[in-house]
């Protein structure tokens, strides 16, 4: 069974993440949605309307599931709960060259590949920091986030 581990703050869960979630559901058997919980960082959005949100976006789906994690690195948190390999989006040059080396190192730290997946070309501009603002500043968020009014 393939099983990967989707990991970040999703602060919010874009669009963006939901399509890297639909794809990897074309090559996994299931997928866990890996809520990290940065003790450095402040969210912008509660774990709680978080955890909601991402929810509502798979309810019925049995091949996704959603937990939290902190203090401890993602690829030993994908490893405990028996991932095979971790999922992760690439928007552009910019995210690859940030991500490439973590992949390196998550395979040497625990023999576990990172699959990169592209998402739909329409989404490639959304960025969950440029959302918030968007949202701090009385924008409208619905185009970039399924089910937007669940985070207020």
């Amino acid at each position: 069974m393939k099983k990967a581990c989707f990991a970040g703050s999703f602060d919010p869960f874009t669009k963006g993440h939901e399509d890297v979630v639909h794809r990897g559901l074309n090559l996994f058997d299931e997928i866990v949605i890996s809520v990290g919980i940065n003790s450095s960082k402040t969210p912008f959005f509660s774990l709680e309307k978080r955890l909601k949100h991402i929810a509502s976006l798979f309810e019925g789906n049995k091949k996704v599931s959603i937990q939290t994690f902190e203090n401890e690195l993602t690829v030993y948190f994908a490893q405990k709960n028996k991932c095979t390999h971790l999922l992760r989006g690439l928007r552009d040059s910019k995210d690859f060259s940030y991500e490439f080396p973590i992949g390196l190192m998550n395979r040497r730290l625990a023999n576990m590949e990172t699959v990169f997946v592209l998402p739909d070309a329409n989404l490639m501009e959304i960025n969950s920091t440029i959302v918030r603002e968007i949202f701090k500043n009385g924008g409208k968020i619905d185009v970039f986030v399924t089910n937007a009014d669940l985070l207020v």
